[in-house]
């Protein structure tokens, strides 16, 4: 009788093992199907086993990124590094391209950064844009620039002077509003 009872289980084991595996795949973090990073200059964020929120590569992501604040004229903005990362993060937790939407919109003290480097360098004593190639890089990766043309007036820039990259709209209120009613969640302001 133990050895019925013992082949029994035996064969219990044997047949659980295939739905074990399965179970063990499926419980598998979504980073097992990271991505290359769209922008590999800025990295990831930092982190720690046993972070619980995490992209689901199942979503679709639509983020403006509302930019208006100052930067530092000898590196890259810090919101620009921000979505970046963001970008980044979503293609390592498996988010394909297609579900990633995101938009920056460019207005206030910020719009100075979609000048073209010798359009810039005329008005930050010779230093070239910080930003420019990391704009380039990211519309490469699929993402969408926006600059207020109110802000483009008020500033006097010529739109020849604005990246190739950025897109030239009626003024930035328009666009986050715009951008939000189609299913964008706004992040910052600043």
């Amino acid at each position: 009788m133990k050895s019925t009872n013992m082949k029994s289980s035996l064969r219990l084991s044997l047949l659980a093992l295939p739905a074990l595996a399965l179970a063990l795949l499926a419980a598998a973090p979504a980073r097992a199907q990271a991505q290359q990073l769209p922008v590999p200059s800025q990295g990831l964020p930092g982190f720690l086993p046993g972070m619980q929120e995490v992209p689901d590569p199942g979503l679709t992501y639509r983020v403006v990124f509302d930019m208006s604040a100052a930067g530092p004229l000898d590196k890259i903005h810090p919101t620009l590094a921000e979505a970046a990362r963001y970008l980044n993060t979503l293609a390592t937790y498996g988010a394909p391209p297609i579900r990633r939407k995101l938009a920056i919109v460019l207005h206030g003290a910020a719009t100075q950064f979609v000048l073209k480097n010798a359009a810039f360098a005329a008005r930050n004593h010779g230093k070239p844009n910080p930003d420019a190639a990391l704009i380039s890089a990211m519309k490469n990766a699929g993402v969408d620039f926006r600059v207020c043309g109110q802000a483009v007036l008020a500033e006097h820039i010529a739109p020849k002077d604005i990246l190739p990259a950025v897109q030239l709209d009626l003024w930035a209120l328009s666009s986050l509003v715009n951008l939000q009613l189609r299913g964008y969640v706004r992040v910052g302001g600043g």
